[in-house]
């Protein structure tokens, strides 16, 4: 499965979280770090799902870039 991950970054972290897993976020100093992590958070979450007897929501967000005008 390939699921959209939003990545935000703050004044001293790398914010990440998956739209399609709610609770799914991880944080860390780095980019790559927090990528790293948000990763092993999906498969974790996953691996609560199935045992927990809980559906796994497929993928259905996707990522779309919007160019503007800055004024």
């Amino acid at each position: 499965m390939r699921y959209a991950v939003i990545v935000e970054e703050g004044e001293n972290s790398f914010g990440a979280h998956v739209p399609d897993l709610p609770g799914c976020v991880a944080v860390a100093e780095t980019k790559q770090e927090v990528l790293e992590l948000i990763q092993e958070a999906i498969e974790f979450h996953i691996e609560g799902l199935r045992e927990d007897g809980q559906p796994i929501p497929e993928p259905s967000s996707s990522i779309e870039y919007v160019e503007v005008r800055a004024a």
